[in-house]
């Protein structure tokens, strides 16, 4: 295996385990709530409108839309995606553009620094593998 499809798997590695990671946790940690989702029908579980009349947003009803948005609503998902697709990428030897390494990058460094301490920051590793697998030059495959 060369250095650039090497790279690039261990990219793709890294983004699959923290949003499995993520998701994962956050199924443990909030079970209860998640489960309510099906309980309740899952339609409209997570509704994005104010309680009807003048009812106030109760502490259960913000935890309802955080999981919801630390979850399935989170960028858990399309990481784990992009990392799936990089890694089908890296093996069928097609270049990954280095702009989407300095993006993900960006967008973990910034999230990592808004909330300390955090995983974000691993995400940064991947960012620049990628970059450093389009810099060679050479085909991933």
């Amino acid at each position: 295996m060369n250095s650039g499809k090497r790279l690039l798997r261990w990219a793709s590695g890294i983004m699959l385990v923290l949003g499995a990671g993520h998701l994962s946790l956050l199924t443990l940690a909030f079970r209860e709530d998640i489960t309510g989702w099906v309980e309740r029908g899952m339609w409209a579980a997570v509704p994005l409108a104010f309680p009807p009349g003048d009812a106030v947003r109760t502490v259960e009803y913000l935890q309802n839309e955080a999981v919801f948005w630390g979850g399935p609503g989170s960028f858990a998902v399309p990481l784990i995606l992009l990392g799936c697709l990089i890694w089908h990428l890296a093996g069928r030897g097609v270049a990954v553009p280095a702009g989407i390494g300095w993006g993900l990058a960006a967008w973990c460094l910034v999230g990592g620094v808004l909330l300390v301490p955090s995983p974000f920051f691993a995400g940064t590793v991947s960012g620049a593998l990628i970059i450093l697998a389009a810099r060679k030059g050479e085909p991933s495959g």
